[in-house]
């Protein structure tokens, strides 16, 4: 029946709730349309209804008979819900004698195990299968563990057993032979370290650095220094000090100077760096013999 649509009110709340569980929303506007179907009418029994339960919710809120199609259907989705029962367990117990079993379940100390009659030779447990293996030995039973097939599960004496160990590799005394590629680093970083310490610097008037120390000069003489040696492409000697205050010396080929930075090929490290121009505490040309032969 369809009411007068100048009548039309929303349902109330409980009323609402009812119908969302046992029907299903088929389209909204003026009316809200509800269809039933085998699987709403099985959300609602879920829920805890039962068939009477919407039979009379259905006559009490229907102005005309509740038609005979929607009875059948609720009273056969009714008659084969819960035919099948699905349920968790972590373990069962099967036993051909239900005596036995009657006795396991009549014993209060079996209550920790969780167990109760699927079947007369089936008691269902909460336990897991070794915790229900211990608690049955510790009633004075003797079960054995089954497998998945039904068959009895053999358990070997050794089983828990340590495997034997095998014998440790032999520790070579003193360190490791020296490969090639650890030769011709080490032979690199002798002959760069060789020609930072005695790389002769070209003479200069009032040289501060003539007694050996690394070259001291101004911010100024060092970025011109510098960018010159960029366009003569000549070796510099250059002292350093890094991030945390250890000083160097190191003969480095500058490549470019751009931001602050001077990027140069470090004989030293036998490698292309980056150098902050302010860690550069100054910088004197080699004589013409070394920068001719920097290696």
């Amino acid at each position: 029946m369809k009411p007068d649509r100048g009548l039309l009110r929303p349902l109330r709340r409980p009323l609402a709730d009812m119908l969302g569980v046992l029907a299903n929303v088929e389209s909204k506007g003026g009316a809200t349309v509800y269809r039933f179907t085998p699987a709403s009418v099985r959300r609602a029994l879920d829920a805890g209804r039962s068939a009477a339960d919407l039979h009379a919710f259905l006559t009490e809120h229907s102005r005309t008979p509740v038609p005979q199609p929607l009875a059948y259907l609720i009273d056969d989705v009714a008659r084969k819900h819960g035919h099948l029962r699905v349920g968790a367990a972590s373990a069962y117990v099967r036993c051909d004698d239900d005596a036995l079993l009657n006795e396991i379940l009549a014993d209060k100390r079996s209550a920790g195990l969780g167990l109760r009659r699927l079947a007369p030779t089936v008691l269902a447990a909460q336990a897991d299968p070794g915790a229900l293996l211990e608690g049955l030995r510790a009633m004075g039973y003797a079960p054995a563990a089954e497998s998945a097939a039904g068959d009895v599960m053999i358990a070997r004496a050794d089983s828990h057993r340590t495997p034997p160990r095998t014998a440790p590799e032999p520790v070579p005394d003193g360190p490791p032979a020296p490969d090639t590629p650890l030769l011709s680093a080490a032979i690199r970083a002798i002959r760069a370290g060789d020609l930072a310490a005695t790389a002769p610097r070209r003479p200069a008037a009032a040289d501060p650095a003539a007694d050996g120390e690394p070259p001291r000069t101004s911010a100024a003489e060092t970025l011109a220094t510098v960018q010159a040696a960029v366009l003569t492409g000549e070796t510099l000697w250059i002292g350093y000090v890094n991030a945390d205050g250890a000083a160097s010396q190191r003969v480095i080929a500058p490549i470019r100077v751009e931001g602050g930075f001077v990027t140069a090929y470090d004989h030293t490290a036998d490698e292309v760096r980056t150098y902050p121009l302010h860690r550069i505490t100054g910088v004197a040309e080699l004589a013409e013999e070394a920068a001719a032969d920097p290696s």
